[in-house]
Formats: structure tokens, sequence, C-alpha cells
């Protein structure tokens, strides 16, 4: 049974937009329900348990405690100001996803708070990684994130330092993969967290990147190696997309992780050096199981991938794109 989020504000319209536009997002944990009167959500508070509620800044904390809620956020119009006995507010006109992000963060930080738990099938995690540079690596991650979400729950995100991604999506983003890190070193990683820091790209949910490269570092490959675990077990997606990058600590837990690692591979003299001293560590180490689950991929080289802006449905629908939906063609578990 889903959590009721119940909605007031002094403008039934924007309840009702809100509620309307919030119900379609899967990856919001709530059912969201509009109220246009006061009268109407103390009625229904009498007999429901509301989990949060999200109530204009006008109504009277007493009335607003009245209600029972586990949790109170206030919708604010103008300029949040904080004081000692005040509810967590947000502003009230910006994008329905930002706003769900910040009332999720702030139930988060309530005491009330369960550390939700989604238990299904555990999620395939694919990474992407190679010991050769300008391989298109990172564009064949994207790619197989933005396929893969086209019928399916997918969580991309980067172990790479100065990704680019952002200025890719051309957002900016609050929080990324740093407080995700973070969380879980505490201890405190919980589906409603990971929920207030993901963001969505067309159907993708995606982590951004580390605002700083020393929050990677810090990361062993242990570390690194379980936080993919515990995303896939208990976040609720159906494909974790990582871009490996060049991350902290050892690569041998991260490849481990992954139940396919794709290697975008060039034929050039540099680059089969570095294949073949990939290989003989593998070996050195004793780890056949990676070396399973390795496929080389030798990419497309093309042109056409135009203005940065549109860099991202170029990479889906040009020849990339083509190869990747071939590619996943001869996956067993699709």
């Amino acid at each position: 049974m889903e959590k009721i989020m119940a909605v007031y504000d002094v403008d039934p319209a924007y309840a009702r937009r809100f509620a309307d536009v919030t119900n379609q997002k899967e990856r919001v944990p709530f059912d969201v329900i509009p109220f246009t009167s006061m009268e109407a959500l103390q009625e229904y508070g009498k007999k429901h348990k509301i989990e949060i509620l999200l109530i204009s800044s006008t109504v009277p904390r007493e009335q607003a405690e009245a209600i029972g809620a586990g949790s109170v956020v206030t919708l604010a119009e103008g300029e949040i100001v904080k004081s000692v006995d005040s509810y967590p507010s947000v502003y009230k006109y910006q994008a329905a996803d930002s706003l769900i992000r910040e009332v999720i963060g702030c139930y988060c930080e309530s005491p009330e708070e369960a550390g939700l738990v989604v238990r299904g099938r555990k999620a395939r995690i694919l990474g992407i990684y190679s010991p050769i540079g300008r391989c298109l690596k990172t564009s064949l991650a994207l790619t197989l994130g933005q396929q893969l979400a086209r019928d399916g729950k997918v969580l991309y995100l980067g172990l790479d330092a100065f990704a680019g991604f952002s200025r890719l999506i051309g957002n900016s983003c609050k929080n990324d993969l740093s407080d995700v890190l973070y969380f879980f070193r505490q201890g405190d990683l919980t589906v409603m967290r990971l929920r207030s820091i993901v963001y969505t790209w067309q159907e993708m949910d995606y982590l951004p990147p580390v605002r700083y490269p020393e929050d990677l570092e810090q990361m062993t490959g242990e570390e690194t190696g379980k936080l993919l675990e515990k995303l896939a077990l208990e976040m609720g997606y159906e494909y974790l997309v990582v871009d490996v990058g060049r991350p902290g600590g050892s690569l041998l837990p991260i490849l481990g992780a992954c139940d396919i690692v794709y290697m975008p591979v060039k034929e050039d003299g540099i680059s089969a050096a570095r294949l073949e001293e990939l290989d003989e560590y593998l070996e050195m180490v004793e780890r056949p199981d990676i070396q399973e689950k390795i496929r080389r991929v030798k990419l497309p080289y093309h042109n056409d991938f135009g203005r940065r802006e549109t860099y991202l449905e170029q990479l889906l629908w040009g020849q990339l794109g083509d190869y990747v939906r071939q590619l996943l063609k001869g996956v067993p578990w699709r």
C-alpha cells in the first residue's frame, strides 16, 4: 500500500496540477492526493494516515498540526525564512521534479522517516569500462542507459571525475553522487534518500557525478562494489548502468559486482598493449569470473554528433544507438 502525501493550497488548481503530474512519476513512493478545502483535508486525516502533508504556508501552524500527519512541509510563495519552530519549507513555484525532490529530502530529515527497502528482483548491473582512452566509453554508457530505459527502470551513474554530464543535460543539480557516497558510508542510504537525490533525463534516472574528485578517491574499491550491490538489491531498479571510469581504489570489486562489462576497444598498437596488460593482470590475480563477464566491443566511429545541446538524443538515434540495439539483442536476460 502506497504512503499518502496530502496536498493543500489556497489555489485549488495548484494542488490538482501538482498531484496529476506527480502521480504519473513511477519513482515517487507516495500516492499524492489533492485537497481543495481544509474541511475535506481534516475529515480525511481523521480516517487515514497521512505520511506527508504539503500545505500552504498561509495556513496557521495549529491547523496544520491538527491534521496529524507524520511530516509537514509548507509551500512558500516567496523567500524561505527558517526559524526554530517552523516547518521545513519548499519554494512553491518551481518544476514539479525539483519540488518533489526537496519534499522527499525534508521527509528524510524527519525522525519518523522509515528505512524503506524495495525488495524484488535484483537489478542487472552493466559496467562500461576500458583501459583505453578516447574510445567512446561514456557515449556507450549513455546510449545503453537511454535504450534500456525505454522499457525498464534504469539508474545511470558515472564513476569519473569531471564527467561533463551535467553540462550535457543542461541541468544544475543541487545533490549528486557525493551525497550518495556520504549517506552510504554513514549507513544511512535508504530508498527515500536516494529518490531525493536522483534526477531524470527523458525516461532514464541518473545520479549526477561527484562535485569533487576527492570524494571518489576516498572510496575504496570494496566500498564502491558494495554500494553498487546495495543499489541493485534495494532500490527498485531493473538495470544499473555504470560508467566505471577511473574510480578510487581497486577496480576488481567494482567489475566483480557487474553482471556484464562492456569494454570498448581500438586496434592501434598502444590500445592492444593495454588490453594485453589487463588480461595478464586478471590472470595474475586469478579473477576468471571477471574475464568471463567482459564483452569487447568495437564501436562505430562517426562525425554526426553535431551540437552539444542535442548530443544525448543524437547518441540514441544515430549509428551508436543502432549498434547498441543490436548489441542488446544478444543479451540472454532481456
